[in-house]
């Protein structure tokens, strides 16, 4: 049955169907070799659908990606401004994947990208509820910041709270925190400690529900396992 192109495209990953207007817009989209029209529909697995000249994936080509981001890099796949993005550290992979929800520049840490757009929306909706986990270097009262956190916060008009936080060390001039949120609110958690009079010198995820960062190298990416995959689709209730 054909589909809208820019539906395709968002089930893809891609672009949200408004930003894949866009693109067929601008030129960027191509059915079978030939520019798409906006409105125009085709048939998924059958229409070859390029866009930029590389074909979108097909199911049997999906791949789940962990990757330890650096700071410095944002979480997009091209930037206006010039600045280096997370996709040219997956380069390797050789098909095109996006990051499933976003660190900000100065976060460093655990990052999902793939080319699966129903994983990458699950995944990433606050209503997953799936539990992030991240480590904050600070400066201030790490003691009395670990307890505010775990009460109810108001942020951004939303009261919200840590499911845990942990003194990992403490030090003269503050400490390590190790923060456990089930939501993925913009810059959540330096909100959080800024609201509690820290400062954070840094900060990195180190777990997004049962997969975790372990080993992986700064700037490095490795596949995620069938079990690692199918422990998020499970707590998500979607396909593997």
């Amino acid at each position: 049955m054909p589909v809208r192109i820019q539906k395709i495209l968002s089930a893809h990953g891609v672009a949200s169907r408004r930003e894949a207007e866009r693109m067929i817009q601008d030129g960027r989209v191509s059915v079978n070799g030939i520019p798409a029209a906006l409105g125009q529909s085709a048939l998924p697995g059958t229409d070859i659908i390029a866009v930029d000249g590389i074909p979108l994936s097909r199911k049997d080509d999906l791949v789940y990606i962990a990757l330890n981001k650096p700071r410095g890099y944002v979480t997009t796949v091209s930037d206006e401004r010039g600045r280096q993005t997370v996709i040219s550290l997956v380069s390797g992979a050789g098909v095109r994947v996006y990051p499933v929800g976003r660190l900000d520049m100065d976060t460093e840490g655990l990052l999902l990208l793939t080319n699966d757009g129903q994983f990458a929306n699950a995944v990433a909706h606050p209503s997953s509820c799936i539990t992030k986990t991240y480590e904050a270097h600070v400066r201030g009262d790490v003691t009395g910041a670990a307890v505010l956190m775990r009460s109810s916060m108001e942020i951004d008009s939303r009261m919200i709270r840590a499911v845990s936080v942990e003194l990992v060390e403490k030090t003269g001039s503050g400490g390590i925190l190790r923060i456990t949120v089930d939501e993925g609110r913009n810059r959540q958690i330096r909100k959080m400690c800024a609201l509690c009079g820290l400062e954070i010198r840094l900060l990195r995820r180190i777990s997004i529900g049962s997969v975790t960062l372990g080993l992986l190298e700064t700037g490095k990416w490795r596949y995620l396992t069938e079990n690692e995959r199918n422990s998020l689709t499970g707590e998500l209730g979607v396909r593997s």
